[in-house]
């Protein structure tokens, strides 16, 4: 889609609909700022907002005229707020070849409507979804966004990255533009030290170096990272550590020992990780047999009920990942 729209290939309607705002927000700015030329946006690009609108306004501002103009652009942001939405469905089998109309519907499509239902037989309708990526995804999308800029950045930084801030693309952009401008000048490469210094991750004591260290079973450097942990309980709280240790680490980790190909290639495509920590997972496994690991998926369930109140009455986060950890090493 975007091939075509910089090839000024343009379609009467654009539905942009989905969970995952940044592709939303990528293709309906594109066509704000580059469909009409500066001079004719004041007569011919129109901006509305479903909270503020009905579908009849929306409907009226589609069908006007373009002037001097062979295009004008109406971009309806926020459609999902947008009250008797279905009622659009006429336009989109029939819109108007002179209109630009994107319509930017940030939520999941209700496909019980009729609407929904026929986008696809429009044909003069490009529909769009725009899905959130999941975990393992997001370092391989970083690391896109980064090459298009001429920038690169290292796996652990990355990791830390899709760590800290989750898989909301527009979060992890902002970082990583404030990071790109932080750069020192003829420097491409986005290190661990980077996020340290400008994203206030420690590279020392985050959850990557905890698995790590869990990993080779090193109880000194565990143990300072639970203190750390313990003592900075803003971003390392024991549901958010128990989550990442179950479907991040232990459950790869299992995932690994019943592995028929264990060549690097095969474990880093099967468990979703870079190739690059494939080395600390083979040395895991042979500190972890499987049943030992069946065992601290229980632990790490049991830590994430305590930690929401279910058996725990008075004990400290801290308290909790401390004793957590301790049945995990031993």
């Amino acid at each position: 889609m975007m091939t075509e729209l910089k090839n000024r290939q343009f379609r009467p309607v654009y539905f942009l609909m989905g969970e995952e705002p940044y592709f939303i927000d990528t293709i309906s700015n594109f066509i704000s700022e580059n469909v009409l030329a500066e001079a004719e946006k004041s007569f011919n690009q129109t901006v509305m907002y479903g909270k503020d609108s009905s579908v009849y306004s929306v409907l009226d501002a589609a069908k006007r005229f373009p002037m001097g103009s062979s295009y004008q652009v109406v971009i309806v942001k926020e459609a999902q707020n947008l009250k008797e939405i279905d009622k659009l469905q006429f336009y989109m089998e029939k819109p108007l070849k002179s209109t630009i109309l994107a319509i930017c519907y940030k939520d999941k499509p209700d496909k019980r409507l009729k609407l929904f239902k026929n986008l696809e037989k429009c044909k003069d309708v490009t529909a769009f979804e725009s899905k959130k990526l999941y975990d393992n995804q997001v370092p391989k999308w970083i690391n896109s966004f980064l090459a298009e800029k001429g920038y690169t950045i290292t796996p652990v930084a990355s990791a830390l990255l899709t760590e800290y801030l989750g898989v909301e693309l527009n979060k992890i952009v902002n970082e990583l533009t404030k990071l790109i401008i932080s750069l020192p000048e003829n420097e491409k490469n986005i290190t661990d030290e980077h996020i340290e210094a400008n994203v206030g991750i420690s590279k020392e004591y985050n959850i990557f170096e905890l698995q790590k260290a869990l990993g080779t079973k090193d109880i000194l450097k565990t143990n300072r990272i639970i203190d750390y942990f313990a003592h900075n309980p803003k971003n390392n709280t024991l549901v958010d550590v128990a989550r990442s240790l179950y479907s991040n680490y232990f459950v790869k980790l299992l995932k690994y020992h019943y592995l028929d190909n264990k060549n690097q290639s095969a474990i880093a495509s099967t468990l979703g990780v870079n190739p690059f920590f494939v080395k600390d997972y083979e040395l895991a496994a042979l500190k972890y047999p499987a049943p030992k690991i069946i065992k601290i998926i229980s632990i790490l369930r049991e830590y994430d009920l305590k930690a929401k109140g279910v058996g725990n009455s008075s004990a400290s986060d801290g308290d909790l990942m401390r004793e957590m950890i301790y049945k995990i090493l031993h």
